[in-house]
């Protein structure tokens, strides 16, 4: 059997004739498309009830069944999800041992978001969708445009850039006087220039995620997020120091310092810092694991890793800076080489003695 399923999602018909629906058969819908187009004349819904008969009395080498269900007037969710309901009623009324299939007749691209709700309930054969001949170009701009600016995510793409170039008439004009008038392009261009870098790098979400995180350790009380924290202020710190041993150097030589020296001084005045934020944040990953029921032992190698890279670069920059000679620069590779390997054969003995916490289920 094929039904003809007319939609009308605002509901129309229900509120301007006071038909019930959902309205099943032929004479039916056609009593109901008179009285709408009495109510209404002008109202696109009635041509969708007549197109619904017309496309049945079309259909001559099948059982057909014409039938008009409408949504309600307001949000498209609530309309879509009172559509589903009126069409399980109309399934459930139809009295055959053959599979239904149907066409969907519609007013315009508004209505057709329904679909995906008509067809998780039957399988759709077609949709007509009928509107003015003279409007019919201007209506699917319009709910194409509508749809642009409904959706998030094409809205900024577009907007965004628009609205930030229409405002370079209106800072040219107060850059003009504030005698300013070089930093209009200067701003417009720096403006574009980040919103284009923020949605190519994904900025947005990656913020959005930070500050997920940062509330969910917040009222999980995440000891990571002090570490975190901590940790910043030592990056910060070790930064800071490693400028300062830079200029020291450069102000106690007699020569401008290489490339290498530079960083070298960079690395080494900033070391001991760097080595403690690594430590401190490591060891916040670990206590909140413990607290979880996710510890297992080997996760105490990350701290003594993070210092056996520390004793590395020290013994590097050192011999490169002067400060310590070949066999310094031995021991530290030596030594940072034997405390990664006891560190990962003492941890992998201790977890397969002791095992892990386990993990919750």
């Amino acid at each position: 059997m094929l039904l003809v399923l007319c939609v009308d999602l605002d509901d129309d018909l229900g509120r301007k004739t006071g038909v019930e629906t959902p309205v099943v058969g032929r004479d039916a819908v056609e009593a109901a498309a008179v009285e709408l187009a009495t109510a209404d004349p002008e109202d696109s819904d009635v041509n969708v009830l007549f197109e619904g008969l017309h496309v049945a009395d079309r259909i001559t080498d099948e059982s057909v069944e014409v039938a008009a269900v409408t949504g309600v007037d307001g949000s498209d969710v609530a309309a879509n999800r009172v559509v589903g309901e009126e069409l399980d009623e109309v399934l459930a009324g139809l009295v055959t041992g053959e599979d239904v299939r149907a066409v969907v007749v519609t007013d315009g691209a508004q209505d057709e978001s329904v679909l995906p709700v008509i067809r998780s309930r039957v399988p759709i054969d077609g949709v007509q969708r009928v509107v003015v001949r003279q409007a019919q170009d201007l209506e699917s701009m319009y709910y194409t445009i509508k749809q642009v600016l409904d959706d998030p995510e094409t809205r900024g793409t577009i907007l965004i850039p628009m609205g930030i170039l229409l405002l370079i008439y209106p800072l040219s004009l107060l850059a003009e006087r504030l005698d300013m008038p070089g930093a209009v392009f200067g701003v417009t261009s720096a403006l574009i220039g980040f919103y284009l870098l923020s949605r190519g790098l994904a900025l947005g979400e990656r913020l959005d995620s930070f500050v997920d995180r940062i509330r969910e350790g917040l009222y999980a009380g995440r000891v990571s997020l002090v570490t975190y924290f901590v940790a910043g202020l030592l990056l910060m710190i070790g930064g800071f120091t490693g400028v300062q041993t830079v200029q020291n150097l450069q102000a106690g030589a007699a020569d401008a310092l290489t490339v290498i020296d530079v960083i070298a001084a960079m690395v080494y005045g900033s070391l001991r810092w760097f080595a403690a934020a690594g430590v401190t944040s490591s060891f916040g990953r670990v206590v909140d694991g413990y607290i979880d029921g996710e510890f297992e032992w080997r996760h105490l190698n990350a701290p003594v890793y993070v210092l056996a890279i520390a004793f590395i670069l020290h013994g590097v920059t050192s011999f490169v800076l002067a400060y310590g000679d070949l066999s310094y620069l031995a021991f530290t590779l030596t030594g940072a080489t034997l405390l990664g390997l006891a560190s990962t054969f003492a941890f992998a003995l201790a977890e397969s003695r002791f095992g892990g916490r386990a993990r919750p289920t």
